[in-house]
């Protein structure tokens, strides 16, 4: 996992503020489909590599996989300007997952703040 970041709940905070772009692999050792799209995955973070690539522990980060209501693993998530655009629980293939990047990418993520109220 060279281009990846071990996601914990000590460096997520940090993560996702420092980068315009994260993705996010929630998974297990004991998962089969994670360990099937693990390749595809550090395949992906290998061809971006302006983009953060973070794998989540979903056993060694219950609060994490609590906290983003993760019910089901491989969970992918994007993150874009800190405010998540994706989330899908199940392995890609690697044109799939090449394009929901691209689609970030290309997502003009405009962050309205609350109107006043009178």
């Amino acid at each position: 996992m060279a281009n990846t970041v071990e996601i914990t709940r000590e460096n997520l905070d940090e993560v996702v503020r420092g980068n315009d772009l994260v993705v996010l692999d929630f998974w297990a050792a004991w998962c089969g489909p994670c360990r099937q799209f693990a390749p595809v995955y550090e395949a992906a973070s290998e061809e971006h590599p302006d983009v953060v690539f973070g794998k989540v522990d979903t056993e060694a980060q219950p609060e994490l996989t609590a906290a983003f209501n993760i019910r089901s693993i491989p969970t992918l998530m994007i993150i874009r300007d800190k405010a998540t655009v994706f989330s899908q629980a199940g392995a890609l293939p690697a044109d799939a997952l090449a394009e929901v990047i691209r689609q970030a990418r290309e997502l003009e993520v405009n962050v309205t703040p609350p109107a006043a109220h009178d």
